[in-house]
C-alpha cells in the first residue's frame, strides 16, 4: 500500500517511502483501495476530526509521484487554504504538515506567495480557493481535492470537471455536510453512480488501529457543556444533513422552506409581471433574482449570475426572457461614476432601455432583517435557482479564528452576490414603492 519512491538525491540519501511516516487508519482504507483501484471519483463525508484533509494530501503526494502532472488542493477560499492546510503544523511532531506530506527532499522549490510546490519527478502541487478558481486558467490538472466542498462554490467543479474527464483524472470531494445544499445533491448522486467511491462516517465508525474511538464521547460532551448546540453536534459527528450551518444568517429559515415545501419546481405566472432584483458586481459576479408576487406570497421564478460582463450582457438577457417587467430593483452605488467615462452604471443602463429603482440605502443589519421578514412568505423555483438557493443557505458571518467566534458581519464569498441583491430586493419591498405593478416605462428596450 503506498508507492516506494527514491528520492533520487545521489548516494549514501536513504530512499524516502510515499506516503512519508503517515499511515492510513481502518476506517480510511476502503475509500484509498477503491482509489488504488481506479476510481476516478469520491465523496466522503467524514465527521469532524476524521483526518480528511490528511487523507487528500498523502494521497495526492502518492498520486504526484506515479503520474506527473499538476494536482490541487482546493479549499472555499484562498485564505483558508492557507490557514489551514500551507501554515498547518504537524500535531504530533510539531513540524510543518506539508513537509511531511512533501518532503523537502523530494521538492525542486517552494513558491510561498502563489502556495505552490514543484516536486523533483516534474508534479506540481498546489492550494487553490473556489473563490479564484477561474484565475487558474490554462491549467490541467490530474487530479483535484475538494476539501469542506459542502461551503465551496459549485461553480469550481462545473469549471473543472471537464478538464479532469478530457485527461483521465480524478477528483476527491471531502467535506461534513452543510444542510442540503450543493454536497447532498452531490452524495445522493454519487450514491446511485456506480463509478463514483462514497462513503459517510460518523463518529460511531472511526476507530484507531488499537480499538479506540478517533473521538471519545467525553470530548463531544465537552463540546456541549462549552455551548455547542445538539443539531450542530449532529452534523459535525453524525453527518447530519438536516441541521442548520451554524452562522448562517438564512440556513434555519431556507430549511423551513424546503420542509414546507416551498422549493419546488415551479412556472412563472404569464399573467404577472415580474421585478428584479439585482447585485452589480465590478470585479465580482453579478446577481438577478426575478420575483412575482401573489397575494400575499413571493414567488422567486429565476436566477441568474455571471461575472467578466458589461451591462450590455444582462439587458440582452433580462430582453430575452419571456417576462413582463414591472420594476428593477438596484443598490444604491450604481449612480458612483466611472473614472474612464464619467457615466454612472445607471444612465449606461438607461442607454440600454434599462431603467433602475435605486433600493433604500439601510444598514446590512437591517437590510437582513428585511430578508429575514419576506423569507417566510417566498416560494423558490428550484428547477432553475439551484445555485442561488445555496447561497442564501450557507450565507453567514465571518469567523474570527482567534477568538473562535463570528464576527458581527457577513463573510465575503461566492454566496454574497447572490445574498445582496436578495438583500436590495427585500428593502425595496419593505419600501413597497410600486411593488408588483407594470411600469410601462421599464418594458422597453433599445435593439442591442
Amino acid at each position: 500500500m503506498g508507492l516506494k519512491m527514491g528520492a533520487g538525491m545521489g548516494m549514501g540519501m536513504n530512499n524516502i517511502a510515499i506516503p512519508n511516516r503517515w499511515d492510513p487508519r481502518p476506517y480510511q482504507l476502503p475509500a484509498w483501495r477503491a482509489l488504488e483501484g481506479g476510481v476516478k471519483r469520491a465523496a466522503l463525508i467524514w465527521h469532524r476530526r476524521a483526518g480528511k484533509d490528511s487523507f487528500g494530501l498523502n494521497w495526492t503526494a502518492c498520486a504526484a509521484h506515479d503520474a506527473v502532472g499538476t494536482y490541487w488542493h482546493m479549499l472555499p477560499t484562498i485564505r483558508q487554504a492557507r490557514r489551514v492546510i500551507w501554515d498547518r503544523l504537524d500535531r504530533e511532531s510539531g513540524e510543518k504538515s506539508l513537509d511531511l506530506v512533501f518532503p523537502p527532499r523530494l521538492r525542486r522549490a517552494r513558491n510561498e506567495t502563489e502556495m505552490k510546490i514543484e516536486l523533483k519527478n516534474g508534479s506540481i502541487w498546489q492550494l487553490c480557493g473556489s473563490d479564484n478558481y477561474d484565475h487558474l486558467v490554462g491549467a490541467d490538472p490530474l487530479g483535484v481535492v475538494f476539501s469542506e466542498y459542502s461551503l465551496a462554490d459549485p461553480a469550481a467543479w462545473d469549471y473543472i470537471r471537464p478538464i479532469l474527464a478530457e485527461n483521465g483524472g480524478w477528483a476527491m470531494f471531502i467535506y461534513t455536510p452543510r444542510g442540503r445544499n450543493h454536497g447532498y445533491r452531490m452524495l445522493r448522486l454519487a450514491e446511485q453512480n456506480p463509478d463514483w467511491f462514497t462513503q459517510v462516517l460518523t463518529v460511531d465508525d472511526t476507530k484507531r488501529k488499537n480499538g479506540s474511538p478517533v473521538i471519545n464521547k467525553s470530548a463531544i460532551d465537552e463540546d456541549l457543556r462549552s455551548g455547542m448546540a445538539e443539531d450542530i453536534v449532529k452534523q459535525e459527528y453524525w453527518c447530519s444533513f438536516d441541521a442548520a450551518f451554524h452562522g448562517a444568517y438564512y440556513g434555519a429559515q431556507m430549511e423551513k422552506a424546503r420542509t414546507a415545501g416551498r422549493i419546488l419546481s415551479m412556472h412563472a405566472d404569464p399573467q404577472q409581471p415580474v421585478e428584479t432584483w439585482w447585485d452589480l458586481g465590478v470585479a465580482d459576479s453579478t446577481s438577478i433574482w426575478f420575483v412575482q408576487y401573489a397575494g400575499h406570497e413571493v414567488h422567486v421564478i429565476d436566477y441568474e449570475e455571471a461575472s467578466g460582463e458589461g451591462l450590455a450582457y444582462y439587458a440582452r438577457l433580462i430582453q430575452n426572457k419571456p417576462y413582463v417587467y414591472s420594476r428593477h430593483i438596484a443598490p444604491h452605488d450604481i449612480r458612483a461614476r466611472e473614472l474612464g467615462t464619467g457615466k454612472s452604471r445607471e444612465e449606461v443602463a438607461r442607454s440600454l432601455g434599462l431603467r433602475f429603482e435605486i433600493a433604500p440605502k439601510l444598514s446590512i443589519a437591517d437590510g437582513i432583517d428585511a430578508v429575514r421578514a419576506i423569507l417566510p412568505r417566498c416560494h423558490f423555483n428550484s428547477d432553475v435557482c439551484e445555485r442561488g438557493i445555496d447561497a442564501l443557505t450557507l450565507y453567514r458571518k465571518e469567523f474570527n479564528e482567534k477568538t473562535k467566534t463570528f464576527k458581527d458581519h457577513p463573510l465575503h464569498d461566492w454566496t454574497s452576490h447572490a445574498a445582496d441583491a436578495f438583500r436590495y430586493g427585500a428593502t425595496a419591498r419593505k419600501k413597497g414603492a410600486g411593488a408588483g405593478q407594470v411600469h410601462q416605462a421599464d418594458t422597453g428596450f433599445s435593439v442591442l
